[in-house]
């Protein structure tokens, strides 16, 4: 039996292209909550490059970003002492690409919280390919409230 990863746990509906258990299409990151980090293995094929053998930049980007909002809800559901995540989206991200990466094996990601506040979080990321870093993430994921579209999403 697979263990259920964070977005199978907490939305199994959700579409969303990079992060959507119910997204047949997209890329379906599964994030997995560990004691000092929230980590994932993501597997590319040939239609997520940039050109042979290479990942593309966009790709990468939804991987770190859908990875890195998982990092901050289930940081901010762990702080409240809740049972479920609330429902976070990104303020702001940057990504720096440090190599080219690539595609013939899988990547890893890995967050961290780097600060947090009751409704925020900035978390630091990374995806790794065959051991070495490709690229990082700093961003800001926000839970949102009633009214605003995500708040339902999960």
């Amino acid at each position: 039996m697979t263990t259920k990863c964070l977005q199978e746990t907490f939305a199994p509906h959700n579409a969303c292209f990079g992060c959507g258990p119910a997204n047949n299409k997209g890329l379906r990151v599964r994030s997995f909550a560990e004691p000092e980090a929230v980590t994932a293995e993501w597997q590319p094929q040939e239609h997520h490059e940039a050109f042979p053998g290479v990942l593309c930049g966009g790709i990468i980007g939804t991987l770190l970003d859908c990875h890195c909002n998982w990092t901050a809800a289930w940081h901010l559901m762990q702080q409240a002492g809740a049972d479920s995540p609330p429902c976070t989206v990104t303020a702001d991200y940057t990504i720096s690409l440090k190599r080219p990466t690539p595609t013939d094996g899988p990547v890893s990601l890995r967050a961290v919280v780097a600060e947090s506040t009751a409704d925020r979080a900035v978390i630091e990321g990374e995806l790794l390919a065959g051991g070495k870093v490709c690229a990082t993430c700093r961003g800001t994921f926000v839970a949102v409230k009633p009214g605003h579209p995500a708040y339902h999403r999960w």
